[in-house]
């Protein structure tokens, strides 16, 4: 007998997921619950806000990491945090997909990483049908202010992005880019 696959495990897998899947929004829900405990701790509060994000992400390089509140994800199992990661404000992650982010990396205020994807045609959005590409960051990156990283994206080892930045595709090792949509401005 042939198993089929659960919701979660077609989201896990990169292919088609209905995104209001009961078991899904469920999983979701734990996930805000955790969220809302963490964005209400006293920021004087490191060493419960350091076991919540233990139990939320798939891994953590070590105990030198640093999310500032309000801090946002849709499940947390799919993000895996390097070595001394810092945080600031408003970091969101919509990790419906794995968001592998290596060590001795900085990410600004209101920076964003999305792997959801969604139908361009009205009908088929409609229909909640969903699917999900990851998203891999190298050691030695800083990510600036207010960017946008988009699903499917791998930026290398030792960037800056820019703030404001909307990053859509690949950006190589050992460079600065900057813009919407993102480019390589310099080579380091």
């Amino acid at each position: 007998m042939i198993k089929r696959m659960t919701e979660k495990e077609k989201m896990l897998a990169g292919e088609i997921y209905s995104a209001v899947d009961p078991e899904v929004l469920k999983e979701l829900t734990v996930t805000r619950d955790k969220i809302f405990e963490y964005n209400t701790l006293r920021p004087s509060e490191t060493k419960r806000m350091k076991e919540i994000i233990k139990e939320l992400f798939g891994s953590v390089g070590d105990d030198n990491f640093l999310l500032n509140q309000p801090f946002r994800c849709d499940y947390g199992r799919q993000i895996s945090i390097g070595k001394r990661f810092f945080a600031n404000f408003n970091f969101t992650v919509l990790d419906e997909a794995h968001v592998t982010i290596g060590d001795d990396c900085f990410i600004g205020p209101n920076v964003s990483i999305y792997t959801a994807c969604h139908s361009t045609d009205p009908i088929e959005r409609n229909s909640r049908q969903e699917w999900a590409k990851p998203v891999t960051i190298g050691n030695n990156v800083w990510i600036g202010g207010s960017v946008t990283i988009l699903p499917g994206v791998t930026i290398g080892n030792n960037v800056t992005i820019g703030a404001g930045s909307v990053v859509v595709k690949d950006i190589p090792s050992n460079t600065v880019a900057v813009g919407n949509p993102c480019k390589v401005i310099k080579n380091i």
